[in-house]
């Protein structure tokens, strides 16, 4: 059998050649005019779906299109600096790909990068998912600070999920630099954990499973774009008659937020009788930040550790609700409506569980026992919910501007029947306004009705239970119309 050697032969060895510069951008949806990058295209046009793989990044910055006539190589010339990792990751394990471009002075423009082929037997393949994962988390992200020295239209990714060891690992080696430095250092150490073998099983899945929950989240900066007032005002009064007092707070909150592009320094606390709106409006505060919401029912928690998760060193150990609220919403940057929130100084277990809020309401970080990690929090805009303040601690207190929502006078209860309850259930049972009507002395009748009860919930179940007689009537009896006067109410509410 022979043997080739090649130890003496003489190989120029070649200093790898970059020949792009970075930009910096924002946009989280490229385009022929906002590429992802650009290549190259003076000797030759490019095709605008364009095939073939990066070139080894230790070689030259480039990507080799394959064409029905051979291999042409093109020069990056531009790069977002965001996918700079990507696109060298791309390039080592020589992966192929399918570009979209656009031709122009400046070069080929390009603004989508798909994977085509399985490339190189050890990374995850296009059924997979990762790249396109990889691309629109790179996409949501926000340029990175700096490039280190020795330095992708999209399609559904959010289905991926990073469990897996090579998927985690891929993970931080293409975008490990959006992520805040202590948890990219976090999953440094929890990623070696994970591989070795010097620890136990339990501990390697432990591990395991914390980088995947940390890793499926989107670590977000806290700069927030502007809100139109407008706008604001607008989903206030759709979602809320009155309470000028409460809106003309939050349209605050609205100009502050605008004014310094970050969120306040405290969270909102609605206070007020059951029934007056108060999770409506935290639902209307979220919808007008553009933010995803999670809930947290205080009154159903009995024990600090739900909120703090559980220690690593328990086999069924789990991370608290949340961390869990968090992973849910995909991101760092969320409303975290607090409902009930008189009723955590009730704890039964050890300790109380309204102690653990504190750190996550002074957006310093919140620090999970499962994760073993700090999580920031300064996306996160706190609005919690309560009936009686005197119930909540002086600590608990300080953390949020207080609003206190009065109940509904006569007047205004008259109105929210008449004008948003009542068209409302119709609506929904596909009733005609002419077919259900109430008439002014049967308004007077359901007001006295509940006249001793708080909120507006009582008068929305008075306008399912007529709207539901009415549709009776019509079906059974064949009436065209039911109208409702105050004696009819009284025998319907006796």
């Amino acid at each position: 059998m022979p043997v080739f050697d090649f130890s003496n032969t003489t190989t120029e060895k070649k200093d790898p050649e970059c020949t792009y510069t970075t930009f910096q951008s924002n946009e989280t949806k490229p385009s022929p005019e906002k590429p992802i990058l650009i290549l190259e295209n003076k000797s030759r046009s490019w095709q605008h779906h364009s095939c073939g793989v990066f070139s080894n990044p230790n070689q030259k910055s480039s990507f080799e299109f394959k064409e029905e006539d051979g291999v042409f190589p093109a020069d990056i010339l531009k790069i977002d600096s965001r996918f700079v990792s990507l696109v060298k990751w791309l390039g080592e394990n020589h992966i192929s790909v399918r570009l979209s471009g656009q031709n122009s002075d400046e070069g080929y423009a390009v603004y989508k990068i798909r994977e085509t082929a399985f490339g190189g037997g050890t990374k995850l393949s296009a059924e997979d998912g990762f790249l396109q994962f990889m691309i629109e988390r790179l996409l949501a992200s926000s340029a990175p600070a700096e490039l280190p020295e020795d330095e992708d239209e999209s399609e559904d990714g959010d289905d991926m999920k990073l469990t897996s060891i090579q998927s985690i690992t891929d993970f931080m080696t293409c975008a490990g630099r959006t992520m805040p430095d202590n948890i990219r250092l976090w999953a440094r150490r929890n990623l070696a954990v994970a591989r070795s073998h010097e620890v136990s099983q339990e501990e390697r899945r432990h591990a395991q499973r914390a980088l995947s929950i940390m890793m499926n989240i989107q670590w977000k900066n806290n700069y927030f774009e502007s809100i139109d007032p407008v706008e604001a005002r607008r989903i206030l009064d759709e979602e809320l008659y009155g309470m000028e007092k409460v809106k003309q707070r939050i349209i605050e909150t609205i100009i502050q937020i605008n004014r310094t592009h970050t969120l306040p320094a405290y969270g909102l606390l609605l206070v007020g009788p059951a029934g007056t709106g108060k999770s409506q409006i935290a639902y209307a505060v979220a919808r007008i930040l553009k933010l995803p919401w999670t809930t947290l029912d205080m009154s159903s928690i009995n024990d600090p550790e739900q909120l703090t998760g559980s220690s690593r060193i328990y086999a069924n150990a789990k991370p608290g609700i949340i961390m869990d609220a968090f992973s849910m919403a995909g991101e760092s940057n969320l409303v975290f409506i607090i409902n009930e929130l008189d009723k955590a100084t009730a704890g039964k277990g050890n300790g109380n569980p309204a102690d653990v809020l504190l750190t996550l309401l002074d957006n310093l970080g919140f620090t999970d026992n499962y994760m073993e990690c700090m999580v920031p929090t300064v996306g996160v805009y706190p609005i919690a919910t309560a009936n009686d303040k005197d119930q909540i601690s002086a600590p608990l207190m300080s953390r949020f501007a207080v609003i206190e929502l009065p109940d509904y006078t006569e007047e205004e209860k008259k109105v929210i029947f008449s004008k948003f309850a009542l068209p409302k259930v119709l609506k929904r049972m596909s009733l005609k306004e002419e077919e259900c009507v109430v008439a002014p002395d049967g308004l007077e009748a359901v007001i006295e009705q509940f006249a001793d009860t708080t909120g507006i919930r009582d008068l929305e179940q008075a306008a399912e239970h007529i709207a539901a007689n009415a549709l009776y009537q019509i079906e059974v009896n064949h009436v065209s119309s039911v109208t409702f006067d105050r004696e009819m109410v009284k025998k319907l509410f006796e």
